[in-house]
């Protein structure tokens, strides 16, 4: 016969209670998880308005207060005419002699540059970025006078001054010199006003274009798909691989929210062509993850080929009159590793590339070479970009 306990069932419903909130728990926290992996990408992220940009401002400027770590004038005659030309702006006037003579360890001659971001207005900061032109040792503490910054048409679009900021130390004495991190450049946080605003076509025509940050069909479809299901059909339209060519309001409050609402829109963002990035000059190699590998076979080896000389001096016999002549005796050494024939299996994931490519144990160096005899042998699924 079976005796009912109250405290054992109690805590039995107890501890049945805590499992199935638990369970609740770990199941809300996974619907959340969900729709975040699987959220499609929105249209600001894959596309941009087309006239809608930046522009490059740059200038030649004098930073003064420097401690004995600017130019050599005599190396670098443009920072004396520089120089010359900012004071005779203020009344004072440098004649050819008095120029020669001068000895500006403290003035440095830098060029400098700045982003004018669209919409900008007069009134508005930018930060500015300060480069050493001439030989000077170190901006460190110094002062960016008056610098007028142009534009491509070489009118005046903003006015730069301030103290730099030198993410950087350095001492030399007696022959010896340390330095942490960069002393010839230098950054002022909004060093530099906006005196004229560049004109954007955002508000003109009936229509707005969305250039795509990169060439491709399906995603310009997808893009004017989306477009249309928001707004209506026929408000967009795909010109070509990436220009997608959208009806926009004519007001230009409504134009501006238009805008706003459209970037939003989700877009499934298609898969990347196949690609591998080769930097030749450091070795790197980067591949996205739609790169396919298939069956082939590699053989590799190292060549190594050294050559060393050592001095050979021959002495002239004694009351000979003749002269010790120094020669060089050149040793060439050359190695060839034994190379293993290996056998790649077919790879349709970039997990399975990377596994088959570790295999083979070569250097990025050596990888170079191999993915470009693959792709010569149409064992690799990519296509192959020096860079």
């Amino acid at each position: 016969m079976t005796h009912w306990n109250p405290l054992t069932n109690t805590t039995r419903l107890r501890r049945l209670g805590g499992l199935l909130t638990a369970v609740a728990m770990l199941t809300a926290a996974v619907a959340a998880v969900a729709p975040a992996a699987n959220a499609a990408t929105r249209i600001k992220e894959v596309a941009a308005i087309e006239g809608v940009r930046s522009n490059q401002l740059t200038g030649f400027g004098l930073v003064i207060g420097l401690d004995g770590t600017g130019d050599q004038t005599t190396q670098m005659p443009y920072t004396a005419q520089g120089l010359k030309n900012y004071m005779e702006q203020l009344g004072l006037t440098l004649t050819p002699a008095s120029l020669g003579q001068l000895q500006m360890k403290n003035v440095a001659a830098v060029l400098v540059t700045a982003q004018l971001p669209a919409f900008a207005r007069p009134g508005q900061s930018l930060d500015i970025n300060v480069s050493s032109l001439g030989n000077a040792k170190s901006l460190k503490g110094g002062t960016l006078i008056a610098t007028p910054l142009k534009g491509a048409d070489g009118e005046v679009y903003a006015m730069a001054q301030g103290n730099l900021i030198v993410a950087g130390a350095g001492a030399a004495a007696g022959g010896s010199k340390v330095q942490v991190n960069h002393l010839s450049a230098g950054r002022i946080p909004d060093g530099a006003q906006v005196e004229r605003s560049v004109p954007t076509s955002l508000q003109d025509g009936p229509t707005i274009n969305l250039s795509l940050n990169a060439s491709d069909f399906q995603t310009a479809r997808k893009v004017a798909n989306a477009v249309n299901r928001r707004f209506g059909p026929g408000v967009a339209q795909a010109l070509d691989g990436r220009t997608v060519q959208v009806k926009a309001p004519n007001s230009p409050n409504d134009r501006v929210s238009f805008i706003a609402d459209m970037e939003e829109l989700p877009v499934d963002a298609s898969v990347a062509a196949a690609k591998v990035i080769i930097n030749a000059r450091t070795g790197s190699i980067v591949m996205n993850q739609a790169v396919t590998l298939g069956a082939c076979a590699i053989a590799h080896g190292n060549l190594s080929i050294s050559v060393s000389s050592d001095p050979v001096i021959s002495q002239p016999n004694a009351l000979s009159n003749g002269q010790t002549v120094v020669g060089e005796r050149a040793n060439i050494e050359i190695k060839q590793d034994a190379g293993k024939f290996i056998q790649l299996q077919q790879a349709a994931q970039l997990t399975d590339v990377v596994k088959a490519l570790n295999s083979l144990g070569a250097t990025p160096q050596d990888l170079l070479a191999i993915l470009q005899a693959i792709k010569s042998a149409g064992a690799l699924n990519a296509e192959l970009e020096v860079i």
